[in-house]
């Protein structure tokens, strides 16, 4: 049997300990598809002490990055710790020591890629992160390598777990945002503070990550238009229902001539389409290939298992030899390459409107004549009796008018709705969603 290879781990959290877990557990397998044995050789973590629900073989555990770096007996290293600081410097240090990296951290490569793809590059060494982008599907593999003969003209996808198990419980269960997400919290999908998962800043990074290898094109995250979930509530999901669709945290970008248009924001999804029926903590990514088509990907987009079998997957390419190979053409820029121009996303498509107003006469005339002025043409309206309250608090939060655009400009839906949102007979911000129908 050859000769085995000796990895380093940094970070025993959720992900690491799965990696270990895996490794260790399907040794055997493992081996088979490496050609030779992988072995935990060391793993470095912030506190040694403490308890692990996994032990690492020969228990070598410290907590100075050097003790892997400059071990010459280990060539691959597992990165799994999260941020950017001081994962970017643990990085860096491994590189520069001649070693190869598998890391699943997708706010690092969103924010540093280009600059640690050079410095990879530069010292011959590779960087596989199939892990930072939708858990388990082979979302990296699929662009780099099995469509690598297609101009990608499109990414639509769900990249975000946690959203999408809020908003499917809400909408299966009845629940409230804010007991879905004390459940996804509970079950380990949400952290303590899950506004980067709500916020859409996650699959935002998740979303760059995807387009620096699609399109050649650097984008930075930060960027991009994002709005979050956490402005939805139980009641948009029920009209978005009686209309046929469902809530969906949707990541969108599209190529046009020298220009991306990108985004990360809810939007309805047409109820029987893949994404609609994207459910829990499942991700989706749907691409077009100028030359395959419409291609769909589903699978679980978090959880410790889920992305461990991705960061195995890294470590048996890189050992194998085959990440090299892809590595030196893998979103590759020129030094000098600029950041994409952005443009407007989604130009023409139908938008949901969901709008707060005074029960008195006249009003639905004003809201129809504000969208009639912006050459905005209406497909439905919306407007159940009030339920039974207090008419004193009726006119203070007035009463849900639900609209549902014929395809528009949405540069006129953005400002009919400023418009409409500056009416006196309106209570509040309106909601503006836009509409998926395919």
């Amino acid at each position: 049997m050859n000769q085995p290879v000796r990895i380093g781990i940094v970070g025993l959290g959720t992900v690491g300990s799965g990696v270990v877990r895996l490794l260790v557990d399907s040794a055997d397998h493992i081996t088979r598809h490496a050609g030779r044995p992988i072995l935990v050789e060391k793993a470095v973590v912030f506190d040694p002490a403490k308890k692990r629900t996994v032990q690492v073989p020969g228990g070598k555990i410290s907590s100075d990055i050097h003790d892997i770096s400059r071990d010459e007996s280990i060539s691959v290293v597992a990165l799994l710790v999260g941020g950017l600081e001081p994962a970017r410097s643990m990085m860096v240090e491994l590189l520069e020591q001649g070693k190869d990296v598998v890391t699943a951290n997708k706010a690092l490569l969103a924010e540093h890629g280009p600059e640690l793809f050079a410095l990879a590059r530069k010292q011959g060494r590779s960087i596989a992160f199939e892990a930072a982008v939708a858990g388990g599907i082979p979302i990296v593999a699929a662009i780099g390598e099995c469509l690598a003969a297609n101009r990608i003209e499109s990414i639509r996808g769900i990249l975000n777990g946690t959203s999408n198990f809020i908003l499917t419980r809400m909408e299966e269960d009845g629940s409230s945002y804010a007991e879905a997400l004390k459940l996804a919290q509970a079950k380990g999908f949400a952290e303590a503070d899950p506004s980067m998962d709500v916020d859409g800043t996650d699959a935002t990074q998740k979303l760059a990550i995807l387009a620096h290898l699609a399109f050649g094109a650097w984008v930075p995250w930060a960027e991009i238009p994002r709005t979050g979930i956490d402005g939805l509530d139980i009641d948009l999901l029920h009209y978005a229902a009686e209309l046929g669709y469902r809530i969906r945290l949707v990541a969108l970008a599209t190529r046009s001539d020298d220009r991306l248009a990108m985004r990360v924001a809810p939007a309805l999804v047409k109820i029987g389409t893949p994404l609609a029926e994207t459910r829990g903590a499942y991700n989706a990514v749907s691409l077009v290939g100028d030359a395959v088509g419409r291609m769909f990907f589903h699978g679980l987009g978090a959880g410790q298992m889920p992305t461990a079998s991705a960061v195995v997957a890294d470590i048996i390419d890189t050992v194998v030899g085959r990440t090299a190979i892809t590595f030196r053409t893998t979103g590759l820029l020129s030094p000098d390459s600029p950041a994409a121009k952005l443009a407007g996303v989604a130009t023409h498509q139908r938008h949901f409107l969901r709008i707060h107003v005074s029960d008195r006469p006249g009003v639905l005339a004003r809201i129809t004549g504000i969208l009639g002025d912006h050459g905005i043409s209406i497909a439905s309206v919306i407007q159940h009796d009030p339920v039974q309250q207090d008419p004193a608090d009726i006119q203070q939060t007035g009463v849900p008018l639900v609209i549902m655009t014929h395809t528009c400009a949405a540069t006129a839906v953005e400002a009919a709705v400023a418009e409409i949102d500056r009416s006196d007979a309106v209570r509040g911000r309106s909601v503006c969603l836009g509409v998926l129908d395919d």
